[in-house]
């Protein structure tokens, strides 16, 4: 499992906390660093008839916006750079930790990661709702028409069910890029196990080589659709916090 395994590049400590630079903190630098160069190369000189490369951010822009629309409104236009950069940043991250032979580190496959990504949108989405709302934001949990006692008992529901999305946010998103990397490490292993045994080692190689061609197929897949998801729960939970539904 060293592939998870967090390492220290450049130890840093400030008033008692440790800062230090990490494999995990390069990477996300690196994914920072690949989205701006993306933006950069796509924008700096717009065409009226767009290239590939601006092509491909308009397209990428538009598809976070139409996103928006769908499930918050005219209002959540606003808010498309937000949810446009954390698409882009989990993205990144999820991308990158399937490129071979760099010693690649995925970043999103840490819980410290993601859940400090679903926290800033938790605390971005109770900020819009109290702003917008004022303590009407409570409404969100009671139900309208809703009897005294009964509606008491879904509130405490509703307030828990609200409180737990972050770490339901976080946690899927570990959880599948951690379970798609340990995966393509056992079928690798079987790859080198099986590929060594018997008296026609490339035989027995190939099934679990055929597979791990496959599961990586469906790793990158499995990248974009969570960064999907990603964005795509943020913005139900702005829609939430916009239009109390």
């Amino acid at each position: 499992m060293e592939q998870f395994a967090i390492r220290v590049l450049h130890p840093i400590e400030a008033g008692g906390y440790d800062l230090s630079f990490t494999n995990s903190s390069m990477w996300m630098a690196i994914a920072l660093a690949s989205i701006a160069i993306f933006l950069f190369v796509g924008t700096a000189r717009p065409q009226l008839v767009p290239g590939r490369w601006q092509a491909a951010v308009e397209y990428t822009y538009d598809f976070v916006r139409k996103m928006l629309d769908e499930n918050v409104g005219p209002e959540g236009r606003r808010y498309a750079p937000l949810i446009f950069s954390i698409f882009m940043f989990v993205l990144a991250c999820n991308l990158l930790g399937l490129l071979p032979w760099v010693g690649a580190f995925t970043p999103t496959s840490h819980i410290a990661v993601t859940l400090g990504l679903a926290v800033l949108v938790f605390a971005i989405v109770c900020i819009v709702g109290f702003w917008k709302h004022g303590l009407h934001f409570f409404t969100l949990f009671w139900p309208k028409g809703t009897n005294p006692a009964l509606g008491a008992f879904v509130f405490v529901i509703e307030f828990l069910s609200f409180l737990s999305r972050p770490f339901t946010l976080a946690i899927r998103l570990f959880a599948n890029m951690t379970a798609g990397h340990v995966l393509l490490k056992v079928f690798g292993t079987f790859v080198v196990t099986l590929g060594s045994f018997g008296a026609l080692p490339y035989v027995f190689g190939i099934l679990p080589l055929a597979v791990n061609v496959a599961l990586s197929a469906l790793e990158v897949l499995i990248a974009v659709v969570q960064a999907y998801v990603f964005a795509l729960l943020a913005s139900l939970y702005l829609n939430d916090a916009i239009n109390l539904h």
